[in-house]
């Protein structure tokens, strides 16, 4: 059973191995030890047991929610990980009061755009270079407030109920 909870400072190494394989430019280990003590900001690891294979983050500046990273182990994607860290980040956002969000996403990573789609958002933007090797897409939705979202996140969670194709 995959648990999700609030990371700690004692998940950044484990964090570290994904953040490394997952990313070209990864995050440096003083990077997450910063962004656990920052106020505003909240972000969840999913455990398997004693082992962690997803993480992601959410910065909190006013009514708007910015996801700061979300990343699956590569043995774990395609399970629906991605989409239970995403609505608990977005559920950590509501919980703030937020009343929009966005985040900015590799040009090529087609997936993850799926992904994001799936939360209702969609492209604003460019952010040329953002990657160093890439330009990022900038996504956003707005009145995550609203009971039309509601019904979305509500729809997203019984889908996490089906069984995995």
């Amino acid at each position: 059973m995959i648990e999700l909870r609030s990371m700690l400072q004692g998940d950044i190494p484990a964090v570290l191995e994904i953040e490394r394989a997952t990313y070209t430019t990864p995050w440096s280990e003083q990077v997450f030890r910063d962004e656990l003590r920052q106020p505003g900001r909240s972000y969840v690891v999913a455990m398997d047991g004693d082992e962690l294979i997803g993480y992601g983050g959410v910065l909190l500046l006013g009514e708007d929610a910015h996801i700061t990273t979300v990343a699956v182990a590569e043995d774990q994607q395609g399970k629906r990980l991605g989409t239970r860290l995403m609505l608990e980040l977005v559920e950590a956002a509501l919980r703030k009061n937020a009343r929009h969000l966005t985040l900015e996403v590799r040009f090529s990573n087609n997936r993850a755009q799926s992904l994001y789609t799936r939360f209702g958002m969609a492209p604003v933007g460019v952010r040329k270079n953002y990657y160093v090797d890439e330009d990022a897409l900038i996504m956003w939705v707005n009145d995550i407030d609203q009971p039309e979202y509601q019904d979305r996140l509500d729809d997203i969670r019984v889908s996490l109920e089906e069984p995995v194709a």
